[in-house]
């Protein structure tokens, strides 16, 4: 039975995504980009933006399962934001009554690569050779997206 699995890398100047197409044994990309929010517009708007640039991912796609990234804390300031475009990109979700799976970064790049502290060029060209790519994908938030997607049927 062919599933589609949505990654997403949440983010609020930058949310990655990526859609494979999985059954049994075989995987397939079917698209991947960012939803993008200018720096210098007001808080809302860039939430709505979001808001509404993700419904639409969502009913383009149509998943079975969503993957996302788990919040890691590194910087106050940005973690901030990044947590409330997540609370935005939740609501989403909740709304189109998706399955979600989250996974940290450790157990992605471990997923991928065999290595839990993998450096991103690694985790882009795993992406890249299981998704039989020409080239690593860009950019770096849709990458991620897809290792998210990736893990996901990994761990199936």
């Amino acid at each position: 039975m062919t599933k589609k699995i949505l990654g997403l890398d949440p983010g609020l100047a930058s949310l990655g995504f990526g859609v494979i197409s999985t059954d049994t044994d075989s995987i397939g990309l079917l698209d991947f980009g960012i939803i993008q929010t200018p720096a210098k517009t007001d808080i809302g708007q860039r939430l709505q933006t979001i808001y509404e640039d993700l419904h639409q991912v969502l009913t383009t796609h149509q998943p079975d399962l969503v993957a996302i990234e788990k919040l890691f804390f590194y910087r106050m300031g940005n973690t901030i934001l990044v947590a409330q475009a997540r609370g935005v990109l939740l609501l989403v979700l909740a709304q189109h009554q998706l399955p979600i799976i989250e996974y940290t970064p450790a157990q992605i790049k471990l997923a991928l690569t065999g290595y839990g502290a993998a450096d991103k060029v690694a985790v882009q060209e795993a992406v890249a050779r299981e998704l039989c790519l020409d080239c690593l994908p860009r950019p770096d938030d849709a990458a991620d997206a897809l290792a998210v997607a990736l893990t996901a049927w990994f761990q199936r």
